[in-house]
């Protein structure tokens, strides 16, 4: 495995910058944040380090992404792009679709092949209703991705954090069994997952079985702990908002078991990028936290992964 980090934390970097910063830390590969030139809606989204639209347009600019991350011995795992694809809102559903392609057209054309994204939901609607939006909606999408040989991995994360995305969130792919239904319905070797162990913590879900069940559909691998403070839980319920017994954290100082989770990634033979996911407001603040967070990650996970 290749370890490496998300670059949206590092949101007031340019490109160059950002590569720099992998390459002193000593990571071996960067997921990039490809997000449209617009103004973010929520925290760790709306970062670009690499404009999707440009590296279409721009051989050159094209070009130097690839030369500047070769020369510093970086790799680019995925083009990331996070939207919500069933957006309720029609206008704004179809210009995330719209850029949702180029990302992927971007990553055909960089050789990448590779793209990690969420599959989306609309958050008043049952998940039935929701797989109904799948059938409708990404068939083409997953037929793009195919023609060019990009594969698009789905991150595991509800995105139901607080009110504004109660009381379904806002991606549909959060459980082993909504996937079963998903893959029924989209099977493509071209669309897999992109796992994220935190994400089951919280929904009180056995986040190392289903490696083994879905291990041909693991295609990038996230490392970002979370911790559940009891004491909130027992106040609150599960049917809380989450941010009301949970937090995000660096690996290693929450509830994830980090030993048997690499361990099984071994045993299922996955020898691909994985990429810590900083998302611990202990760590925000300034670009010194930052730095620390990443170095820290790092230190903690290369107990398992080189």
């Amino acid at each position: 495995m290749k370890l490496g980090f998300v670059s949206a934390i590092l949101d007031q970097s340019s490109y160059e910058e950002m590569i720099d910063t992998a390459s002193e830390l000593g990571f071996a590969c960067v997921e990039v944040a490809c997000w449209p030139q617009e103004k973010a809606e929520r925290r760790y989204a709306g970062v670009s380090h690499i404009d999707a639209e440009r590296v279409l347009e721009d051989e050159k600019y094209a070009k130097h992404i690839l030369d500047y991350s070769a020369g510093k011995k970086v790799e680019i795992s995925s083009l990331a792009y996070y939207p919500n694809t069933m957006d309720p809102d029609l206008n704004k559903r179809k210009a995330i679709i719209s850029h949702l392609e180029h990302v992927i057209r971007a990553s055909h054309k960089l050789g990448i092949g590779m793209v990690t994204t969420f599959i989306g939901r609309d958050q008043t609607m049952s998940i039935e209703e929701n797989l109904e939006l799948v059938k409708e909606l990404w068939p083409p999408i997953i037929r793009l991705a195919e023609e060019l040989e990009v594969k698009v991995a789905i991150e595991n994360c509800p995105m139901l954090f607080g009110r504004d995305q109660w009381p379904g969130g806002q991606n549909l792919m959060t459980t082993p069994a909504v996937w079963k239904k998903v893959f029924e319905i989209l099977d493509s070797d071209f669309l897999g997952i992109n796992y994220d162990p935190s994400h089951f913590v919280w929904q009180m879900i056995d986040y190392i079985q289903p490696l083994y069940e879905f291990r041909s559909k693991i295609f990038h691998v996230h490392y970002k702990d979370i911790k559940v403070y009891k004491d909130r839980l027992d106040q609150c319920g599960v049917m809380a908002y989450p941010l009301d017994f949970m937090s995000p954290k660096l690996p290693g100082l929450g509830d994830v078991d980090w030993g048997g989770y690499v361990s099984a990634l071994t045993d299922i033979g996955y020898d691909g990028y994985s990429c810590i996911e900083v998302e611990d407001k202990a760590f925000e603040g300034s670009s010194e936290k930052i730095l620390d967070s990443l170095k820290l990650s790092k230190r903690y996970m290369e107990q398992f992964v080189i």
